[in-house]
C-alpha cells in the first residue's frame, strides 16, 4: 500500500517517490519524467520501499526521504535543478554578427550577438543530452559508446572557436587535446 515517502516503480514512468497528496491523488516525483499525479486507488505500480507511517510527515521529512532515495541510487540532485544561465561576454552585448558574401550584389545578413550566442549554447546543450542518451543506451556496447563519444569530443573541439563569446571560462567548449579542429 502506498504512503507518503514511499519509493515506487511505475510500469511506464519508472522509479518515483510519493512526496505529497491532494485529495484522491498522490503527487509523485519520477526521476525520468518529473512530477505526476496518480490516483490513490492505482495499483499498477510496485512499492519498492515503504514510506512514513501516518499523515504527520512534514516537508523536511519528505525532503530527507527524497534526498535519501536519490543518494541511494546515485542520482545527482543538481541535474534536476535549473542551471544558471550561460552569459555572453560583456564586449559582445548589443553587438551584431554580420555575414557578408563576397559578391556585393548579394545581401548581407545581420544577426544579433545574443541570438547567435543562444544558438551556440543550444548546440552545446543538445550535444550534452546526446552524450547522456548514448551512455544510457543498453543496446550499445562499451566500444560503440566510446567511438560515439570520440565524435562528440571532436565536435566540441570544432566549437572551441566560439569560446571567445562566453563570459566565463567554465562555460566554454572543451575538445580533445590531440589536435585537429581545436
Amino acid at each position: 500500500m502506498a504512503q507518503l515517502g514511499a519509493t515506487v516503480e511505475h510500469p511506464t514512468h519508472g522509479e518515483g517517490v510519493i512526496f505529497n497528496q491532494d485529495g484522491d491523488f498522490w503527487r509523485v516525483y519520477f526521476k525520468d519524467v518529473g512530477e505526476k499525479e496518480i490516483g490513490k486507488s492505482y495499483d499498477g505500480w510496485t512499492v519498492t520501499e515503504e514510506g512514513m507511517e501516518g499523515a504527520g510527515a512534514d516537508l523536511s521529512d519528505i525532503t530527507a526521504a527524497v534526498e535519501q532515495v536519490f543518494e541511494e541510487h546515485m542520482y545527482r540532485i543538481e541535474q534536476y535543478i535549473e542551471p544558471a544561465p550561460i552569459e555572453l561576454g560583456e564586449r559582445w552585448e548589443g553587438g551584431t554578427l554580420i555575414l557578408q558574401p563576397e559578391d556585393s550584389s548579394l545581401q548581407s545578413k545581420e544577426v544579433p550577438m545574443e541570438t547567435f550566442f543562444h544558438k551556440i549554447v543550444m548546440v552545446r546543450d543538445r550535444l550534452r543530452v546526446m552524450e547522456q542518451q548514448i551512455n544510457a543506451q543498453e543496446k550499445l556496447s562499451d566500444e560503440d559508446k566510446v567511438n560515439l563519444q570520440q565524435y562528440i569530443t571532436r565536435i566540441y573541439g570544432s566549437l572551441t572557436t566560439f569560446n571567445v563569446l562566453f563570459k566565463y571560462k567554465e562555460d566554454q567548449f572543451k575538445g580533445s587535446s590531440k589536435g585537429g579542429d581545436e
